[in-house]
């Protein structure tokens, strides 16, 4: 029998991840700035307010909703290709919404990435688990990684995800062909 040890661990790998993350979830002592409740899934600003996304979406423009956490390199690289692209639309047909990953214990961590790169549109944090859990509710899909996008619709659907990077002109284009669409039916 000839066993793939490199699939075997990988699989393994898959498996426990989301064990170890809420493990280390439930060791977290400091309060946290969001968690799943019997409420639901709960996100906050950095002020410490409940927020949810639902808040910024379905005003009649997209909304593009960007995962980060501030140890992610590509997050690192690409926030500011994100914070053009909501200057360039914010007035018009389109913002960004960021939430972090960073939860209670790295909230420092993640208002300094906010500092450091003069993020321009708003953010809310939240816990590994509880953001994890929020993208599969509403995707159907595993959250693997940062960053990570939802667009929503002009009305307020979720019309496109994606884990990994996304260049801001295939938002752009993605955004024209959906509205071209949408204003012909």
């Amino acid at each position: 029998m000839n066993i793939d040890v490199k699939a075997l661990f990988t699989l393994c790998l898959m498996l426990l991840f989301p064990l170890l993350v809420f493990a280390g979830e439930q060791a977290n002592t400091s309060k946290p700035t969001s968690a799943v409740t019997e409420e639901g899934i709960v996100l906050t600003d950095f002020e410490g307010n409940r927020r949810a996304i639902e808040e910024f979406a379905g005003d009649g423009k997209w909304l593009v909703v960007m995962i980060w956490a501030s140890d992610c390199h590509i997050c690192n690289t690409e926030v500011p290709e994100y914070m053009a692209f909501h200057e360039a639309h914010k007035d018009k047909d389109a913002s960004v919404l960021g939430i972090s990953m960073d939860g209670a214990s790295r909230k420092k961590d993640a208002q300094e990435f906010l500092d450091r790169h003069l993020v321009n549109f708003p953010s809310l944090i939240g816990e590994v688990v509880a953001v994890t859990a929020l993208y599969g509710k509403l995707t159907d899909s595993f959250l693997a990684g940062t960053p990570a996008f939802m667009i929503y619709s002009p009305s307020g659907e979720i019309a496109a995800k994606q884990v990994g990077a996304v260049p801001v002109k295939l938002i752009e284009e993605f955004m024209a062909a959906n509205t071209k669409a949408a204003n012909k039916g």
